[in-house]
């Protein structure tokens, strides 16, 4: 089965225009590694004042991140790998970028790239709850940003963070 635009698209929430990822390259248990040539469409639904920002980048990294939850859901023998409280809570579960850390732009832009973007992800650690990801998105041998980023689950399968009591 091609992991392609429309499979990435069937299996994480952003539809239409703002599913910015072509194509998944690589995965495992712990990385992720999708391409898109998103970033020089003059429609990209990212896009301000005719550009496309380097800090938009992070978005392209949050869906590779949707996208391997989404595997790690779909992935039966993964159970030796990762814990079933992870596979089944992502799988039940909508996950929101609660925080990202330690974020480095390495360009002020990304619509002026000629090479298709890289956009990778790997797992530092992670239970029912949260996950914790390192990220990068290149193009062709240069790195354009990098960073952490926080996905908490909302465990109630509701599209609504919980309101804290």
């Amino acid at each position: 089965m091609p992991l392609d635009h429309a499979w990435i698209e069937q299996h994480i929430p952003h539809k239409g225009r703002m599913c910015l990822l072509d194509e998944v390259l690589s995965w495992d248990a712990a990385h992720i590694r999708c391409r898109s040539a998103t970033h020089r469409a003059a429609d990209n639904p990212l896009r301000s004042h005719g550009r496309l920002g380097a800090a938009c980048g992070i978005e392209y990294a949050a869906q590779a991140m949707a996208v391997d939850g989404a595997l790690i859901a779909a992935s039966a023998p993964l159970a030796s790998t990762v814990s079933r409280s992870v596979r089944s809570s992502i799988g039940a579960a909508v996950g929101y970028l609660a925080s990202v850390r330690n974020v480095a732009l390495h360009v002020a832009r990304l619509d002026d790239l000629e090479a298709d973007l890289i956009a990778a992800a790997e797992r530092i650690t992670g239970d029912g709850h949260t996950v914790l990801y390192e990220f990068s998105v290149s193009s062709a041998v240069q790195l354009l940003l990098s960073g952490r980023a926080s996905i908490v689950f909302d465990g109630t399968g509701s599209a609504r963070p919980r309101s804290r009591q």
